[in-house]
């Protein structure tokens, strides 16, 4: 932290049980985590010049409020992908082996419930992947190792050359042939409760789903209501809507559901890589060069005014 004073660098937080943005004030750089941030937060900041997203999602930061004041916002894509990828065949193996109801069987000492135990392999079954960037590609991997098939929906993918993943056009038909479905798309408008119940029924019986990347993708009710007909054969979830979850939540109480707190990314590789990748992005911008990850490219023009009235001329 000494090094870090002596460097000119202020470090504000963190925020207080009353107010988790105290000290915003005085930010002119900020490394976000989940905290949302809209525009009266970042009116409490008028020396805010940058919001770093310590992640890949940046649908916690308002984009249309940080660009009508100039402010420029960036992500690190890179940083989660290995964790969250293998966090994804964790769950999927947890899941397909039932180790969660295993631990509570030896907890209960429920020898009845042991002795009739059943699992699932996934040695040639069909993985589908709804997405295909860079998480679940290496998802697609490790999957391929343990024996999977994998397919893959992606409508805004321009390759064609999937190596030895099946790309498939269509969403139902991906649903209906795949033994166990990821999730790996950002949330938008579009795919905002895009797994309702309809798209929920066209899954092959007993097939696993797994999410690990925005619970609002699926409608939480549908998925109760999916699970406890007997439909689903597992899931497996790191993100909820709502999240956290109540602790009475109808998903925390039913067998075939697995439940991590949105910890995926959470190594102490990652959590370093990340926070390195957005003091990066936040010294370009700083600096006067674009950022990397640039999400909000129309804030560039306006955002410079800003940058020299905080920090003088960059380029001198």
């Amino acid at each position: 932290m000494d090094e870090v004073r002596r460097a000119g660098i202020e470090v504000l937080g963190p925020g207080t049980a009353d107010d988790p943005y105290y000290g915003v004030e005085r930010a002119v750089a900020i490394a976000a985590g989940v905290a949302p941030y809209r525009g009266p937060i970042m009116d409490r900041a008028p020396r805010l010049a940058v919001i770093a997203r310590t992640g890949i999602g940046y649908d916690s930061v308002d984009l249309a409020d940080a660009t009508a004041r100039g402010i420029v916002v960036c992500n690190t894509p890179d940083g989660p992908t290995i964790p969250t990828a293998e966090h994804t065949i964790a769950l999927m193996l947890a899941v397909a082996k039932r180790l969660s109801n295993l631990q509570h069987y030896l907890r209960q000492r429920d020898r009845r419930n042991i002795a009739v135990h059943n699992s699932t392999e996934l040695h040639g079954k069909i993985l589908g992947l709804v997405g295909f960037g860079r998480i679940a590609r290496r998802v697609a991997a490790a999957a391929a190792a343990l024996g999977m098939k994998v397919t893959a929906y992606d409508p805004y993918l321009a390759d064609d050359h999937l190596g030895t993943v099946n790309r498939l056009s269509d969403l139902r038909e991906m649903l209906a042939t795949s033994d166990v479905v990821s999730i790996h798309i950002p949330l938008t408008d579009e795919s905002r409760g895009l797994f309702n119940r309809e798209i929920l029924g066209t899954m092959k019986e007993q097939a696993i789903l797994i999410n690990t990347a925005r619970g609002a993708v699926i409608d939480t009710a549908a998925l109760v209501e999916t699970v406890t007909s007997g439909r689903l054969g597992g899931v497996g979830l790191d993100v909820t809507d709502p999240e956290p979850l109540p602790a009475d939540h109808p998903l925390l109480r039913l067998d075939r559901v697995l439940v991590t707190p949105h910890v995926a990314s959470w190594t102490h590789e990652a959590k370093r890589r990340m926070l390195l990748m957005a003091v990066d992005e936040i010294l370009a911008a700083l600096t006067g060069r674009k950022p990397r990850n640039l999400i909000n490219p129309n804030v560039v023009g306006r955002s410079n005014f800003k940058l020299r009235e905080v920090f003088g001329d960059l380029s001198s």
